[in-house]
């Protein structure tokens, strides 16, 4: 097991990725959780990367949250309205996860094109050299809430990420919204969705030992703790820095990052 000085450093840069970009730190955690756990030789590591990953994501969510609500920078109505449906979500992608049929494969797979499919549209849209400030912010109707928090949601416990890489695009693109008002949506909204994953996944029955001897249900707390609170103080960091950089920049970092992991999990599973 990695010590948790390394646990810790590697969750402080996941925690400024996910306050920066909206995102809840999974495109870092879920990777270095199951590299940990298929290494160990851990039975079904699957599993034990989302339950543990979600742990993590949920504290860094929950971090960036109260940044943007220091910053007075939070839209508490959209982002319940995310959170609740994209809970919904969950549920029916833990059905899936929990199922025999979602394996190593199927889970590096998908993950990696979840990673693909958001970086080539922020790249895109990274281009755009619109000053989104020049646009109000409109309210999301429960339509856009609904589809976004859904298929977040179920995104989130198949790749046991917090779903703001999807969840971002599809309202900063399909729904119109301004950038840094999804950043914010979206953390409000992973914070109540993962929270509902890991919870459920610490709640199922299993007497399999993970790679620390804290271990509740599938989620691994001796691993997953570290990157947490790297997590958590980077979320402040990154949430206060997003008003700091350029929208485009952040977009293209997101892009450029979101390739490597997704490059990175492949080579791991079919080299």
């Amino acid at each position: 097991m990695l010590e948790p000085l390394i646990l810790l450093a590697i969750g402080l840069i996941a925690g400024i990725i996910a306050g920066l970009m909206g995102v809840g730190g999974g495109i870092i955690f879920t990777p270095v959780l199951y590299f940990l756990f298929d290494e160990a030789g851990v039975e079904d590591p699957v599993i034990w990367t989302i339950g543990s990953g979600l742990f993590c994501t949920f504290i860094a969510a929950f971090g960036s949250t109260i940044r943007q609500t220091l910053q007075d920078n939070q839209f508490w109505k959209e982002g319940i309205q995310l959170g609740l449906f994209g809970a919904i979500g969950v549920f029916f992608g833990k059905l899936v996860v929990t199922s025999p049929y979602y394996s190593r494969t199927e889970f590096a797979i998908f993950f990696s094109f979840m990673l693909v499919y958001a970086a080539v549209m922020m790249f895109r849209r990274g281009a755009d050299q619109q000053d989104e400030y020049l646009r109000e912010f409109e309210a999301m109707n429960l339509k856009a809430g609904f589809v976004t928090g859904g298929i977040g949601g179920f995104i989130a416990a198949l790749a046991g990420v917090g779903g703001g890489g999807i969840m971002v695009p599809i309202m900063n693109l399909f729904f119109k919204q301004p950038f840094r008002k999804t950043v914010s949506v979206s953390q409000l909204g992973m914070t109540i969705m993962v929270f509902t994953g890991w919870f459920q996944l610490a709640l199922l029955e299993n007497n399999l030992p993970g790679i620390s001897p804290y271990t509740f249900g599938f989620v691994d707390f001796g691993a997953a703790l570290p990157l947490s609170i790297g997590g958590l103080i980077g979320g402040f960091a990154g949430a206060f820095l997003n008003h700091k950089v350029k929208r485009r920049y952040l977009q293209w970092g997101f892009a450029i990052l979101a390739f490597v992991m997704a490059s990175r999990l492949i080579w791991t599973t079919f080299r």
